[in-house]
């Protein structure tokens, strides 16, 4: 798949002016005159008078066309498989950064690879988890990078390992002399799935998580589900989680294909023929198609937000008990409950969404969610999502609308009736349809995405 983006690159807000400030088109706009004036483009804009006078001002507007590739490559380390010696520029010269577990399983196919590609490269073997995804890690691979000597654009450094690798990876990739390519070969479910296939790198910062970061997609990204035959049970349920989110929010028919299927890819790795494919590809697709047109965040209302409303303050607290696909499943399930007491789910529907949840051995919640740190966490996501809580809610299966009127005492609730369904319910057996509580009128502030 081949990610074009047509959208102009991020620029800072501008200070108030005199004249009227507008979206151009590119160009360089020039003003000045007796207040100002408007700006003024094409010839006038090389500091030759306007409107009589010398110009004092310019408003530059350009666009940053990028477009990037991400494509399923199995066999991606066969010796005879050109693919990641290819990836992002002819073969030469890489540096390739390697998650530390994965060295440990596939280290020795890696070297094989690149011998028989007859790549020149350099190892750099990085320890890779939320405890130490942080700006130090950056800076080993920044530090590595200058060591090797890497050109600026025809020698992309190649990321080998699960989201917290490739996040780390791409932040030092698009500091190193302003923008460095790379390329990422995710090796976990929700690297393949979710932190691969964006644009988005950044690393944790204080207590908040993914504080720091740029917009800076790998120049291509291959992925192999063979990787995922070493992957740990646990793990394969925590990229499950992320591929649930695209279900719930957005397909309805991927949601029924984890209902038929998900407790056997979960057993089986996702190595058995089958579903496996068809899930992935409708899970890649959907991410990106909901990326695409909104790349860079200028609107604040974004549907793969679902599940990230909380999640990252619960996850960072809780460290190291839950990974993130289980913060962010956790994060689901409550919000799960306030959409099934506003009336946008039935009561049949939420308890599809409950059981599954279950069947792929996912938490459902976790004592973090009670009502100060459920408050704070809100708190900071108004304040990431500028003031407003854009907040996604499933309404229906595989559909979702936006709302910004979540109360405080709503959120407990919905919180303290999880947490006693959860006690019940260990094994995912008991009804929740009933004993919802009061509140199940359709009630939702938001546009319907």
């Amino acid at each position: 798949m081949t990610i074009p983006r047509p959208h102009p690159e991020p620029q800072p807000q501008p200070q108030p002016q005199s004249h009227s400030l507008r979206r151009h088109a590119p160009g360089l706009y020039a003003t000045g005159g007796p207040g100002g004036g408007d700006p003024v483009g094409g010839d006038q804009a090389n500091g030759d008078p306007v409107n009589g006078a010398p110009a004092t001002g310019w408003t530059v507007a350009t666009a940053l066309p990028v477009s990037y590739r991400v494509r399923f490559a199995p066999g991606v380390l066969d010796p005879g498989n050109p693919a990641l010696a290819r990836a992002g520029g002819p073969p030469g010269r890489r540096l390739v950064v390697v998650d530390a577990r994965v060295h440990e399983l596939h280290g020795h196919r890696l070297r094989r690879y690149l011998t028989a590609q007859g790549v020149e490269y350099e190892t750099l073997v990085l320890l890779a988890h939320e405890q130490v995804k942080t700006m130090d890690a950056v800076f080993q691979v920044a530090d590595r990078m200058d060591s090797f000597g890497i050109s600026r654009r025809g020698e992309p450094v190649l990321a080998v390992g699960g989201g917290v690798l490739t996040d780390v990876v791409g932040l030092a990739c698009s500091l190193y002399r302003r923008s460095t390519p790379f390329v990422r070969v995710p090796t976990t479910l929700i690297g393949l799935v979710d932190a691969g296939v964006g644009a988005k790198t950044g690393v944790n910062h204080g207590r908040h998580k993914n504080r720091l970061g740029t917009y800076h997609p790998a120049v291509e990204t291959l992925l192999d589900p063979a990787f995922l035959a070493t992957l740990e049970r646990r793990h394969v349920g925590n990229g499950l989680a992320e591929i649930l989110k695209v279900a719930l929010i957005k397909d309805a028919e991927l949601f029924v294909l984890l209902e038929r299927h998900g407790r056997d890819l979960l057993d089986t790795r996702f190595q058995s023929p089958g579903a496996g494919a068809a899930v992935l590809g409708r899970a890649v697709h959907g991410m990106l198609q909901e990326l695409q047109p909104n790349l860079w965040e200028h609107r604040l209302e974004r549907l793969m937000d679902y599940g990230h409303s909380f999640s990252p303050t619960v996850e960072m607290r809780a460290l190291p008990e839950l990974l993130h696909g289980e913060a962010v499943c956790v994060d689901m399930a409550l919000t799960t409950v306030v959409a099934r007491r506003r009336g946008l789910l039935d009561g049949e529907q939420a308890e599809r969404v409950l059981r599954l949840m279950r069947r792929l051995e996912l938490p459902v919640w976790h004592p973090l969610m009670e009502p100060v740190t459920l408050a704070e966490a809100l708190a900071d996501t108004v304040r990431h999502r500028d003031g407003r809580q854009r907040l996604p809610l499933p309404s229906g299966i595989g559909s979702g609308v936006f709302v910004d009127d979540l109360s405080g005492r709503e959120l407990a609730d919905a919180a303290g009736w999880l947490r006693g369904w959860s006690a019940v319910d260990r094994s995912g057996s008991v009804a929740v349809g009933t004993a919802w509580g009061a509140g199940t009128q359709v009630r939702g502030s938001g546009e319907r995405a």
